[in-house]
């Protein structure tokens, strides 16, 4: 090789160095790499996520076998299999583990709900799909919704008011559809606020009577309660 493609080689190389960001100094093998942070702050977020979510499960399991009254932190720590201050190193009393129970079945609900209204499909599809999210997300937290429903009274005041505003919201949203759904002619309902807890009575009773494996399957219920909701709006095709 002449001198002139040696030059030409190292020019090369110098323009490959530069535009990697080394400004054609020596590249060494022993230069420290920075390494992300975001991945392990993420999985240690992940994880106590994760724990918390333990003691949430745990903690509605007993609430809804055995009541509030008669479930113990010790309780929730012996089913588990760790200490009570592993409990209080996530949730510094029982009412505030009660209050985190009580917010998750809620907004379950609330979000399966309204991302039913928000698809804004035809009135009766909307009714069906309503229906349906909402029987689906109150069988899957069903023991949330069970201890949610029995157990307001134990709330923190505070809380109490809290969770009666979003209920009043809950409703609400259902109302105003049932209310459009008048306005268009397809549901006959003097009172849509009353129309909105008939349903969500019928709905949130499954919490406490339903069992998997029983006679109905939550497609079947969901199809039923439609039906009833329907013949209670006074759908001009409930029959169909």
């Amino acid at each position: 090789m002449t001198s002139k493609h040696v030059d030409n080689a190292n020019r090369a190389a110098l323009s490959r160095a530069k535009a990697n960001g080394h400004n054609g100094e020596a590249i060494s093998s022993k230069e420290p790499v920075a390494v992300p942070q975001e991945r392990p702050l993420k999985f240690r977020d992940e994880v106590a996520q994760l724990k918390r979510d333990r003691i949430v499960d745990t903690a509605a399991d007993l609430f809804y076998e055995h009541g509030y009254a008669n479930t113990t932190l010790d309780a929730v720590a012996e089913q588990m299999g760790f200490s009570k201050a592993f409990i209080y190193s996530n949730f510094s009393s029982k009412p505030e583990l009660l209050v985190e129970i009580c917010i998750r079945g809620v907004a379950h609900v609330h979000e399966a709900v309204e991302g039913a209204l928000n698809l804004r499909l035809d009135t009766r599809t909307t009714l069906a799909l309503v229906v349906e999210r909402y029987v689906s997300s109150v069988l899957k937290y069903q023991k949330y919704i069970a201890v949610y429903t029995r157990e307001e009274k134990s709330l923190p005041v505070d809380e109490a008011i809290r969770a009666n505003e979003k209920r009043r919201q809950f409703f609400s949203m259902i109302a105003d559809f049932i209310e459009r759904g008048r306005d268009e002619g397809v549901f006959k309902s003097d009172d849509p606020l009353l129309s909105a807890l008939t349903l969500g009575g019928s709905v949130t009773w499954m919490a406490f009577w339903y069992r998997e494996g029983g006679r109905l399957q939550p497609h079947e219920i969901a199809s039923n309660i439609t039906r009833s909701t329907m013949l209670m709006l006074g759908a001009a095709d409930a029959d169909k």
